[in-house]
């Protein structure tokens, strides 16, 4: 099958969040499958080009049809550890791509909706068929409407798309003057509720429920959450146009890149580890302590890695501190804020508790001491408010950390509680979860798990194996895409 995959993202030559691992986890996935798989992205001025190789002109003159005239394009092409990625350039004194970031425009609505038209420009001109375009969140929402309402009478009546939400905050909100930019007009027939109209703006065009309409197939990145934004709040007013269309709605688990994940090969960490042998846990447990000038005690490490936001419920993870230390554990945490207010609070706390030698707080981003955390920890908390898929939870099972989370999400889908699930069998069981938003919620399942830890270490050791044993590779997703392609080829 030949695939081309179209997102705003691709880890690690650009990357801002989890969309961009997926993009490559699951590209590389179908491939080790025997799938054709190419990735049509930005070509931003401030991307990694140190993890592209090979990179070269591929197609000179691209001239993409835009308002009344046409806007000019270089597209270029190269290998971004191992995946074929085409790369668009646009010349023109709008700089949609070359502003030292990749989203927080005012216009960033009108850039992706010309890197939607582009992509399809490009594939139209440089005769690519693929049997199946698979795109991503709001930033390419634009592709199956443009596709099926301009470009399938221009040759490409026979692709069918994918289109994978992975979050339903941002849907991408613009007015009238996208249409007239993309060539798509008639305002009366796309400001129809059941096109492109917002579902509570009638003068807005919403990106996102475009995708979820003129798409073939529609999943967000786990079954839990697909409930949750069909039935719950988390579709941010979606969820009538998701119920009209859910026959063609579901939501498949992203997975864990398992050649950077892997505490068997990790080239982060001091010694490796498997299942089968835990000493090296051990040895990693000690070196995260030396790493972060913590005391050498016989007592558990509880960590946090994320990002410091609403999001993640921020104040149970503030909480989450303060009870491991009054639980006599020891508490980590890698993180950065993305508000003034909360890294300011968490710069007070981390000044506050600095001569305390059972807590570090590590407020930034680093990639090799994750690593170490997740090598070295005994427990990892994930308290979010929401959580679409998650990946904390998937490598902390990978590295025979226990994960404590809340009940929402793909934390639901990936994450059973030792004490009380109901559907998985004991020796299923891999961590810890609570439901509510409350302190005593998280102090509730936190006290089981240190609880385990200091008086059943043999049963705590049996949990972190029965975690390692789960395979959370994009091994499954990449069989469960297969299906989805198939079933939209064959419509």
């Amino acid at each position: 099958m030949y695939i081309i995959q179209i997102a705003s993202e691709c880890a690690p030559v650009i990357k801002a969040g989890g969309l961009g691992d997926v993009v490559y986890g699951l590209s590389r996935e179908l491939e080790n499958r025997g799938h054709t798989v190419e990735i049509i992205l930005p070509k931003y001025d401030c991307m990694r080009y140190d993890h592209i190789w090979g990179l070269h002109m591929a197609y000179q003159d691209l001239y993409v049809p835009w308002y009344d005239g046409r806007i000019h394009c270089s597209v270029y092409c190269g290998w971004v550890h191992g995946r074929l990625c085409f790369f668009i350039e646009p010349h023109s004194q709008d700089s949609f791509f070359d502003r030292g970031y990749y989203y927080g425009s005012n216009d960033d609505t009108m850039r992706f909706a010309f890197f939607s038209k582009a992509a399809l420009e490009f594939m139209q001109q440089s005769n690519k068929r693929p049997d199946v375009i698979h795109c991503h969140d709001w930033q390419t929402g634009l592709v199956p409407v443009l596709l099926y309402e301009i470009y399938q009478w221009h040759g490409m009546a026979y692709q069918r798309v994918c289109y994978t939400i992975h979050n339903f905050k941002h849907q991408g909100i613009a007015g009238l003057n996208i249409l007239q930019a993309t060539g798509l007009h008639r305002p009366e027939y796309y400001f129809e509720y059941d096109r492109l109209r917002d579902n509570f703006n009638p003068f807005a065009l919403n990106f996102m429920k475009g995708g979820i309409v003129y798409s073939n197939f529609v999943t967000t990145v786990s079954p839990h959450h697909a409930w949750e934004a069909h039935y719950g709040e988390f579709g941010y007013g979606l969820g009538h146009t998701l119920h009209q269309h859910q026959h063609k709605f579901g939501g498949v688990l992203n997975g864990i890149d398992t050649d950077f994940w892997n505490p068997e090969i990790d080239r982060y960490i001091p010694y490796h580890y498997s299942k089968d042998d835990l000493e090296g846990k051990a040895k990693n447990k000690k070196a995260l302590r030396e790493r972060l000038w913590l005391s050498h005690e016989d007592k558990p490490i509880v960590a946090f890695i994320g990002r410091l936001d609403d999001q993640k419920g921020v104040h149970l993870v503030h909480h989450a501190v303060y009870y491991a230390l009054h639980r006599n554990a020891q508490f980590v945490l890698l993180g950065s804020a993305t508000e003034e207010g909360l890294n300011n609070w968490f710069w007070h706390e981390k000044n506050h508790l600095n001569n305390n030698p059972n807590v570090h707080l590590e407020i930034g981003f680093n990639e090799e001491l994750s690593h170490l955390i997740y090598a070295g920890a005994d427990m990892i908390v994930v308290p979010s408010n929401y959580e679409p898929c998650g990946l904390t939870q998937m490598i902390g099972l990978k590295y025979g950390t226990v994960p404590i989370v809340r009940g929402v999400g793909g934390l639901v889908n990936t994450v059973f509680d030792r004490d009380y699930d109901q559907t998985h069998l004991p020796e299923e069981r891999n961590g810890y979860v609570f439901y509510q938003t409350d302190n005593r919620a998280l102090e509730s399942a936190m006290d089981r798990a240190i609880g385990l830890w200091n008086y059943y270490p043999d049963e705590f050791e049996k949990l972190v194996i029965q975690g390692m044993n789960y395979d959370y590779s994009w091994n499954y997703p990449g069989k469960d895409y297969l299906g989805i392609y198939e079933y939209i080829r064959h419509k």
